[in-house]
């Protein structure tokens, strides 16, 4: 399997670039911002002096509402932002805990972009003519040493003409990289049903040191169990790819869903990601769309 994302094209070296609309962009402030973020938040935000912190907003239960990154501006100004979850879910999540807290959230997604770039003489390029640099990241979107930008529209009209000839990659592409990349959507291929750990954002989005959150209880015992029932896996079939989601079934039994999917590059077939169940799984065998359907109508698990 072809497990190179990088671009095809580098066009003398200057890399390539993806412009995207931020599904959600939130500017949390006020002097309890940090304390209640804090109390919300997966992650561990003593961390963000090093830069932005990946984490997620859960509910009750553990199950995964929304995944953001989390910058700080001040004291008492934080900025929220999601490349798939929605801003209305992040702040209905937030606002429904603001309790005494002096803090206020703001939706600011219609007035910002997001931009990718990948190849460091393009993002010199671009950070040379930013003048605020303080929402670069590394970001999640399947490119090795890609940096990312949140940009407010006006500036980002002036970074374009710094892109120079890189490549610029469209949307399909970018979700070829990610899902290759075995990187979950939020809350696509994991979500309000869905525990943080069934997509193995364990390791990035998670402090098991940080103190109370909500759903903590529930993670530190799925820690103590060590074990969950369901996981996300690569898939890649030869046949084109069905609606989404798609029932999965080995034999007569369903064994979960296809949750997102992309053609390949060539048009021949697709890879995607799918939530199985562990129980009864047969990972060498392959997994069908209907009960007792041709196998090779269907896909397998990728064993890379």
């Amino acid at each position: 399997m072809n497990t190179d994302f990088s671009p095809k094209d580098t066009r003398a070296g200057n890399g390539a670039f993806h412009r995207w609309k931020p599904a959600a962009w939130l500017r949390v402030s006020g002097p309890d911002a940090f304390t209640f973020l804090q109390g919300q938040f997966t992650n561990d935000l003593r961390a963000i002096a090093a830069g932005p912190v990946y984490g997620l907003w859960l509910n009750q239960k553990a199950r995964v509402l929304a995944d953001s990154f989390v910058f700080r501006t001040a004291e008492d100004e934080f900025w929220v932002g999601s490349y798939f979850a929605a801003a209305r879910t992040i702040s209905e999540r937030l606002e429904a805990y603001i309790i005494a807290d002096d803090v206020t959230v703001e939706d600011r997604t219609a007035s910002w972009v997001g931009l990718t770039v990948s190849g460091s003489e393009v993002g010199e390029n671009v950070s040379r003519t930013l003048r605020e640099r303080r929402f670069e990241f590394a970001g999640r979107r399947g490119i090795d040493q890609a940096r990312e930008w949140f940009l407010p529209i006006e500036e980002a009209e002036r970074v374009n003409e710094r892109l120079g000839g890189a490549v610029e990659l469209n949307a399909a592409e970018m979700e070829r990289r990610r899902v290759g990349a075995r990187i979950p959507a939020v809350p696509t291929d994991i979500g309000p049903g869905e525990l943080p750990n069934e997509g193995g954002l364990e390791a990035v989005a998670i402090s098991y040191t940080k103190g109370c959150y909500l759903g903590q209880e529930v993670i530190a015992r799925l820690r103590s169990m060590g074990q969950v029932r369901r996981r996300l896996f690569l898939v890649r079939g030869t046949d084109a790819m069905p609606a989404r989601p798609a029932p999965l079934f080995q034999g007569e039994r369903q064994l979960g869903e296809l949750r997102s999917a992309i053609a390949n590059e060539n048009g021949e077939g697709f890879r995607g990601l799918a939530l199985l169940t562990l129980l009864n799984l047969q990972p060498e065998v392959p997994l069908v769309f209907a009960p007792g359907a041709a196998a090779e109508n269907g896909c397998v698990i990728d064993p890379t």
